[in-house]
């Protein structure tokens, strides 16, 4: 068994342990601000267009994935210790379930103290509506949504590009979850821009939200307190009424395992997006602490199955 088999649990067992740190040269933060200076440049030169998001597609993966491409071969060849070194440094950053753990939890203890104020202002760390009218139930019901939502992109994509392709290839789904959440957005700026980013999120997502699923229906059926009956059935019906091709499998699926309804009225700017919600409509709307860690646990077992998967040789 070679060094190179411990990479990815060193990279779990770190996120578990630190979360995300928060400096400035964060690799992922860098990337942000190479993005950022790369699209000042293409619209300047009138290049805001589809070809352009194409263009910035292509910047981003050459100024990030092939450097680390590079040296991920090189340093193994050279020192392995260094090859298992720079791994686990990219894919520590490139892997984000500690902290959304973190993020979670600040909303159940704001609300398990009362503070409703802290509790809306950690949602809307989180999710992007407004939180003014949301009262304890609704900010858990939003906690679960956005942990069951980052658990497929912020966890389950990277594992599963790490599966297939290496470091290299979680780096380049890093590289298209950025440029989506940047530019992905569907308004003037960036309708056309961003078109290519969105798509390439879209496409790397498309298989680990799926997985993301079916992995939360096993976990659910192997360990008491949930019901994988429901996380099947929910997320086979009702994926589709979630915005975007992929965000929906897994809400669903996590809806149906906790027995409870998600979702519901969303405003943004004051004006009523969306009053679905997701979930058996005879479960429960009224989300407390227990079931944001209840949902926790269910997205921490779903992270070492997948991860224990990958190892199996």
């Amino acid at each position: 068994m070679g060094l190179g088999f411990f990479v990815l649990p060193a990279i779990v067992a770190l996120d578990w342990w630190l979360g995300d740190p928060v400096y400035q040269w964060h690799p992922i933060r860098v990337m942000g601000r190479v993005v950022q200076r790369l699209e000042k440049i293409l619209f300047a030169s009138n290049h805001n267009t589809r070809a352009g998001g194409v263009m910035l597609v292509l910047l981003t993966t050459l100024i990030f994935v092939v450097p680390v491409w590079f040296l991920h071969h090189f340093l193994w060849s050279f020192f392995s210790p260094l090859g298992f070194a720079w791994d686990v440094y990219w894919g520590f950053h490139c892997f984000a379930l500690g902290d959304l753990v973190q993020h979670v939890r600040r909303i159940g203890s704001a609300v398990a103290s009362g503070d409703m104020a802290a509790a809306r202002h950690a949602t809307s760390m989180l999710v992007g509506r407004d939180t003014e009218p949301m009262d304890g139930a609704a900010c858990c019901r939003a906690g679960i949504e956005s942990l069951a939502e980052n658990l497929t992109d912020g966890v389950i994509a990277p594992l599963f590009w790490f599966a297939l392709l290496g470091i290299p290839g979680m780096v380049f789904f890093k590289v298209a979850s950025t440029l989506d959440s940047m530019v992905g957005y569907k308004n003037a700026r960036y309708l056309f821009f961003g078109w290519a980013g969105a798509r390439l999120d879209d496409v790397m997502n498309f298989i680990p939200a799926r997985l993301t699923w079916l992995l939360t229906v096993c976990v659910a059926r192997v360990v008491r307190g949930y019901s994988y009956a429901k996380a099947w059935r929910v997320g086979l019906d009702q994926h589709h009424l979630a915005p975007g091709p992929n965000s929906g499998w897994s809400e669903t699926a996590f809806a149906g395992a906790l027995e409870l309804r998600i979702a519901g009225p969303i405003y943004r700017n004051g004006v009523l997006v969306t009053d679905i919600w997701l979930g058996n409509s005879e479960d429960r709307i009224d989300a407390g602490i227990p079931d944001l860690e209840r949902a926790i646990r269910l997205a921490q077992m779903v992270t070492v199955f997948f991860t224990l998967l990958i190892l199996i040789p």
